[in-house]
């Protein structure tokens, strides 16, 4: 029979499969031989106490044959003869999975991705690195699989509630990914891997009749009463479909703008915003696991955190957190300067970086654009407002940082003290840092917040001696952090998912403010394909 058991079990124990087999027998009252093998349905790490324990919950096969892991099965049509068609705008997470979903519906899927492909994408993203060289279409945003492509990876999510995750994950699983991602608690497959999933993705939509452009930046609609009709691209280009899923990622300003310009709906909402700060990863294992044996150092992964804290009514926290990652230049324009982190599979790079930001509400910026007399005619009811300061703030960082995207630095300590850093330590940004008060950067009631927090989190991440613990000029803070989410939401019928006034426009994904992350974006696009596909019929 086959039979779910819990283990918890030493961290050294819990990766040699004799330990496990031994385990299971105990648990089940059968002897070794009887347990025919298993394979893990849940692994997790609890290093709270003194021993690192690893929880696992697996699926045992006693006296019986044992097969492997039954994965989920999927039909995808051909559509290169179907009567119905959608076109996606962008192509990434959302955009891809959408897509996917549309092909087991029998529908034809036309994405128009503005960017390039993920191999030209990264010459672009090389070019952005070492030369300050960023073209607006093909960055760590925008291009094949959108900003997830190129920024870690991660695949866990507290949004069950929007999908089907399993089916996610196992889509990614058919197209390459590894198994592991089905069991770990936090699921990761890494910004080296992700390129080759994406491109698989790709060839079998448009082997089975879908189309995928590239280079297609949208740039008009043309509404005919309650409808789109059809769609222009900045070459011209017409596009028409049934229907239309918007899934264009939080960073289209351009997308934005245009939607307001046709008197399309859309509010501002909230977001957040802080900065990136990097630790050396040895630290942060030392916080987290505390001295250990050689041989536990040998079977841990490298250390994480999740840090949230309420700060004068708004939340400061930790924000895509990447263990041996890298910090890069997230911005999609020029003259602007944004930062956000990745780590490869491994994770073996010897920093540790996040995001470290305070929530932005939309009474924030009101009254920070009255105490600044900013020029705003319709700041009460602008719904580019909270896009707005976004923008002003990333435009302040790439002033301050001097030009070719070198970002504004401060030491942790000396950023909470108000002190110039006389020096900085080594960071994995590559296009550089420079030295800058970021009080000088960031509008004072995020600065307020984020020293405020800076020191609560002390109490929580600390390694014993004081000089070592999270709260550490070893650390180093880069501006700005600002894509965390998008500052604009797209409205939509709760039952049909369109737009309220557009009855065949779909919006989806970060960008249109229903997603933040990789599966939550892609079950957004999901549910959305389904949403078109009952409006255009069967």
């Amino acid at each position: 029979m086959q039979q779910k058991i819990s283990l918890r079990l030493p961290v050294g124990y819990a990766t040699n499969n004799d330990c496990i087999v031994e385990n299971i027998a105990k648990s089940t009252g059968n002897k070794i031989h009887e347990i025919r093998g298993f394979y893990l349905l849940k692994k997790s790490i609890d290093a709270r106490g003194k021993t690192i324990w690893v929880n696992l919950m697996v699926n045992a096969f006693i006296n019986e044959p044992f097969h492997q892991r039954e994965l989920l099965a999927f039909s995808f049509k051909d559509v290169n003869t179907a009567s119905k068609k959608c076109v996606i705008i962008g192509g990434g997470p959302a955009g891809i999975f959408a897509a996917l979903q549309l092909l087991e519906l029998g529908v034809k899927p036309i994405i128009l991705e503005r960017g390039q492909d993920v191999r030209t994408r990264r010459r672009d993203l090389a070019l952005l690195n070492k030369k300050g060289i960023l073209n607006p279409e093909s960055n760590y945003c925008f291009g094949e699989g959108g900003a997830g492509t190129y920024s870690d990876g991660k695949l866990y999510t507290r949004s069950s509630k929007r999908g089907n995750i399993d089916r996610i994950l196992n889509l990614f699983v058919h197209f390459g990914a590894d198994e592991n991602i089905l069991f770990e608690a936090h699921p990761h497959i890494g910004t080296n891997k992700l390129p080759h999933i994406i491109t698989a993705m790709r060839k079998h939509i448009m082997d089975c009749g879908g189309e995928f452009h590239f280079n297609k930046k949208v740039t008009d609609i043309t509404l005919v009463h309650d409808e789109i009709k059809s769609i222009q691209t900045a070459d011209r280009d017409t596009f028409s479909s049934d229907s239309y899923i918007l899934a264009t990622g939080h960073s289209a300003r351009d997308i934005f703008t245009l939607l307001h310009k046709k008197h399309i709906e859309i509010i501002a909402k909230g977001f957040a915003l802080g900065v990136r700060i990097e630790h050396p990863q040895e630290l942060i294992n030392n916080i987290q696991y505390g001295k250990r044996s050689f041989a536990d150092n040998d079977y841990l992964p490298p250390a994480s955190y999740n840090l949230a804290e309420q700060v004068d009514g708004r939340g400061v926290f930790s924000f895509c957190m990447c263990p041996g990652g890298i910090i890069a230049p997230a911005a999609t324009n020029n003259g602007e300067l944004v930062v956000n982190g990745w780590s490869p599979s491994k994770r073996n790079n010897p920093y540790a970086n996040s995001g470290m930001v305070v929530q932005v509400e939309i009474e924030d910026v009101i009254k920070f654009n009255l105490a600044n007399k900013k020029p705003n005619s319709d700041i009460h009811g602008d719904p580019l407002l909270m896009m707005n300061f976004q923008k002003d703030v990333e435009e302040k960082s790439f002033a301050a940082g001097g030009g070719k995207f070198v970002a504004p630095a401060q030491r942790m300590i000396d950023f909470t003290e108000e002190k110039m850093s006389t020096s900085l330590p080594q960071c994995s940004y590559i296009p550089g840092v420079h030295s800058t008060p970021l009080n000088e950067v960031l509008p004072t009631f995020i600065n307020q917040r984020l020293k405020a927090g800076f020191k609560l989190f002390a109490q929580k991440m600390s390694s014993g001696k004081k000089q070592n613990g999270y709260f550490t000029n070893e650390a180093i803070l880069l501006a700005t952090e600002s894509r965390t989410s998008s500052p604009v939401r797209i409205p939509r019928n709760e039952q049909l998912l369109s737009h309220p006034q557009i009855k065949n426009l779909f919006p989806c994904g970060e960008g249109a403010g229903y997603a933040g992350g990789i599966v939550s974006a892609a079950m957004d696009g999901e549910k959305v394909a389904l949403a078109s596909y009952a409006l255009t019929g069967k």
